[in-house]
């Protein structure tokens, strides 16, 4: 915007009085730790809205903001204690480490007693998306640090306020296990919160199939190969975990791997989320077959209510030979259409872990095709099989969004 690309340089008379609210309603402090994060930086929204400061301190922090100070020691007295805390730290790092969001203090030369302080104080999300950090500045090595971390990530109550979800966590874990600083108290604790994790994950009505793609394209990196960035994590794990996350609140539901052909194995929903996922993602794989398990299903002359499909591209690229876009249905809709005359209520839902243009199934209204993989797609899959989405839920879903000031 301050650029002009939008064709403006202003946000314009309201939106700017509603900024200069939300500055007005917050202390200097909470104002302080706000302004993390520097596209924008709070600067720039101070600069662009032109508060009018209702208090000595809120002029003092505005000013600090957009750096009308000379010297570090030249602070106004009116500036809140964690400021001037913060930049005596900056000056002498022997001093204690101020209680400032840890993004303002990653850029200092820190050492393990200051990181050791930053960790002890971590919310819960910062704790688990930074343990490799934590062991990489040796925290763990410190007295009763493991323990602390451990208990903290496997709390029901911090798990169900981050509303963390398992796909989060097995992200969180896989990283744990393959760096060998990280203790395995740790790597257990983030498995202890996957179960309790699997409580944000919506039941599903009636009798549930799933069916995670086990085939060899599904051993490639759930992100795709980037250099520099690619992810340990494999669209076969994410199948895996979607499966064993459905069977952990839904205990009849039935899991059916497939390649080529359908993978017969027993899958206990006791066990853990973790293990099951594990078990299933390291099973053999060989060629790609999306209509083997509902053919299964229909030889056994089966009954259900929700099928899910968890696979990725290769599994729906067959879609050009049978014709899904005109002409006649891929072997995988003759398959879906056996199974729904027997069962006029079926829903199918097809996510496809890496999206391209193809399909192996039409989308309508028995048929949900969902694009890409994020733990948003369990709440998704609730909606479609309760038989919410249709044209008008999301004009629903917005209308009854409450908007607060």
């Amino acid at each position: 915007m301050r650029s002009g690309v939008v064709g403006r340089k202003s946000l314009g008379t309201a939106p700017k009085r509603l900024v200069r609210e939300w500055l007005d309603a917050r202390d200097p402090q909470s104002l302080f730790k706000a302004s993390v994060g520097q596209d924008p930086s709070l600067a720039d929204i101070v600069k662009m809205v032109h508060p009018r400061p209702k208090n000595a301190a809120h002029a003092a922090l505005f000013g600090y903001f957009i750096d009308r100070r000379k010297q570090a020691d030249e602070l106004p007295g009116e500036l809140p204690q964690i400021v001037r805390a913060f930049e005596a730290f900056k000056k002498d790092r022997s001093g204690e480490v101020p209680d400032v969001p840890f993004q303002m203090l990653t850029a200092l030369e820190l050492g393990t007693p200051e990181w050791t302080v930053i960790a002890s104080r971590a919310p819960w999300q910062m704790t688990r998306m930074n343990l490799n950090t934590f062991a990489r500045h040796g925290v763990f090595k410190e007295k009763g640090m493991t323990h602390l971390i451990a208990e903290r990530l496997r709390d029901p109550l911090k798990i169900a306020k981050s509303r963390v979800f398992p796909y989060q966590l097995m992200v969180a874990y896989m990283a744990a296990a393959g760096n060998k600083e990280i203790p395995a108290e740790v790597a257990n604790a983030l498995q202890d919160a996957m179960e309790i994790a699997t409580q944000n994950v919506p039941e599903f009505p009636g009798k549930v199939y799933v069916f995670p793609d086990i085939s060899g394209s599904m051993h490639s990196p759930v992100t795709g190969y980037r250099q520099g960035s690619t992810s340990t994590v494999r669209c076969v794990d994410v199948a895996a975990l979607v499966a064993a996350t459905v069977l952990r609140k839904n205990p009849h539901a039935e899991i059916i791997p497939f390649e080529s052909k359908v993978i017969e194995v027993r899958i206990n929903p006791r066990d853990s989320v973790m293990i099951n996922a594990q078990k299933l993602a390291s099973l053999p794989c060989g060629g790609t077959n999306c209509s083997a398990p509902l053919e299964f299903l229909n030889r056994r002359s089966a009954e259900g209510d929700l099928v899910i499909y968890i696979s990725d591209n290769e599994s729906w690229v067959d879609s050009r030979r049978y014709g899904s876009f005109g002409g006649s249905a891929t072997a995988t809709m003759k398959e879906w259409s056996r199974f729904r005359n027997r069962n006029p209520g079926a829903r199918m839902v097809c996510i496809d872990i890496q999206p391209y243009p193809t399909v192996q199934a039409k989308e309508r209204h028995d048929i949900l095709n969902i694009g890409g993989f994020s733990d948003q797609v369990f709440a998704l899959v609730a909606e479609f099989a309760n038989g919410n989405l249709n044209a008008n839920h999301w004009v629903g879903v917005i209308e009854n969004m409450e908007l607060g000031r």
